[in-house]
């Protein structure tokens, strides 16, 4: 399929795609909505087929998937410079925002009223990894090929978040090799065409998961190659929603380079949920803790590059990457595996709490969320003003 542009001026991209940027509260749900309304509903620049179709590509590719929607949306309205600066607008308030709060929550001596917020918000960040992780597996199951391998990957990404999350996207992309390799040997048994394609793009795969081994080694001097580092698996391996490189980021962040404390982590994943735009700007809180605004920008900029590079390098091909048997077939693999570490994310960071008026917020959490279905926003700032509010009344947290 040819996609022409929209002749939309700049201003008006930088201008709608920021406004969006601003107001975009609630994640991937809201910025779906606040996209279709203007691009189908309000300007009618793309038609609702062509908007499902690219919400349906956007999934499957890793990273942020509604970064890649807006980005995707921006391109098709004022081509490849419409994209840059579509991009940048919905990406950057939320950066903005997020990295003024960093400064607050990750500092050395913040005031009690923050430590108090920080802490409530950290107690109820478990029970939002658990509505992520809820969210994405009715779907998955319901379109799984085999039962026992869904299982099995939902399996390994679970105990791979617990145990050896800094690795945890090796799993990924074992598990959606394993189940590409399965459906190709499936397909000879029933004498199948194109035989060959499912092996080699497995065999590719696996060539995949051995090269970030050779590029940890190749940027292992100096912070800021560590912090671009930390990003780029975030941005490029986020297969699920923002949640299931949570794992990733704390171990590196906490246990390996050792840029924050567990608690302050905790802030840094709240932080992601409350503030507008892409639930992946938790990354920015890590690169600033890391190294100050300098890391902060080169973690966001880093972690978003690959949402760019795909749209532009591949946009043009979104219906045929939809279609595309091996695709699907790999995101079935790695999709269950992801759905278990954001599950097994909730694990790591109920670890991670310290004081035990704050499994007291978890469980609230978990009540506004699943019994009385409320938001994150609103569960996250709950728990907040619940710590607030303990902080001023003991005078310590």
């Amino acid at each position: 399929m040819y996609y022409r542009a929209v002749p939309v001026s700049l201003w008006t991209v930088l201008r709608e795609w920021g406004r969006i940027g601003c107001i975009g509260f609630g994640g991937p749900p809201s910025h779906i909505r606040l996209l279709r309304q203007l691009c189908v509903e309000r300007r009618g620049w793309l038609d609702e087929r062509e908007f499902e179709d690219a919400i349906a590509v956007c999934n499957v590719l890793p990273g942020p998937a509604s970064t890649e929607l807006a980005i995707f949306c921006a391109w098709r309205v004022r081509g490849r410079l419409g994209a840059l600066v579509g991009g940048a607008a919905f990406i950057v308030p939320g950066l903005i925002i997020i990295l003024v709060l960093a400064v607050l929550f990750v500092a050395s001596s913040p005031p009690l009223a923050v430590l108090g917020a920080g802490a409530g918000a950290g107690g109820a960040v478990p029970a939002v990894a658990v509505s992520a992780g809820a969210a994405l597996t009715g779907a998955s199951w319901r379109n799984r090929r085999a039962t026992a391998r869904w299982v099995l990957y939902l399996a390994a990404g679970f105990a791979a978040a617990g145990t050896i999350g800094a690795w945890l996207f090796l799993v990924l992309l074992g598990c959606g090799a394993a189940e590409l390799t399965a459906r190709s040997l499936e397909k000879r048994r029933r004498g199948g065409a194109d035989r060959d394609a499912g092996g080699q793009a497995a065999d590719k795969l696996r060539g995949l998961a051995v090269a970030p081994g050779t590029i940890t080694w190749l940027v292992g001097g100096g912070v800021l190659a560590s912090v671009a580092w930390v990003a780029f698996k975030v941005g490029g391996l986020s297969f699920g929603g923002g949640f299931v490189i949570i794992p990733l980021m704390q171990s590196d962040a906490v246990n390996h380079y050792h840029w924050m404390t567990g608690a302050q982590f905790l802030n840094a994943v709240a932080l992601g949920q409350i503030t507008p735009g892409p639930v992946v700007q938790t990354v920015a809180v890590v690169g600033y803790a890391a190294a100050g605004i300098v890391g902060g920008v080169l973690a966001s900029a880093v972690a978003f590059a690959p949402s760019f590079a795909f749209v532009l390098l591949g946009g043009r091909h979104f219906d045929r990457i939809r279609g595309d048997q091996r695709v699907r077939s790999f995101l079935d693999g790695a999709g269950p595996a992801a759905i278990g570490a954001i599950f097994g994310s909730a694990i790591t960071l109920t670890r991670e709490l310290t004081h035990p008026w704050q499994y007291l917020v978890l469980a609230g959490a978990l009540v506004l969320l699943f019994a009385l279905r409320r938001g994150v926003v609103l569960t996250l700032l709950a728990g907040a003003a619940v710590g607030v509010v303990i902080a001023l009344a003991t005078g310590t947290v």
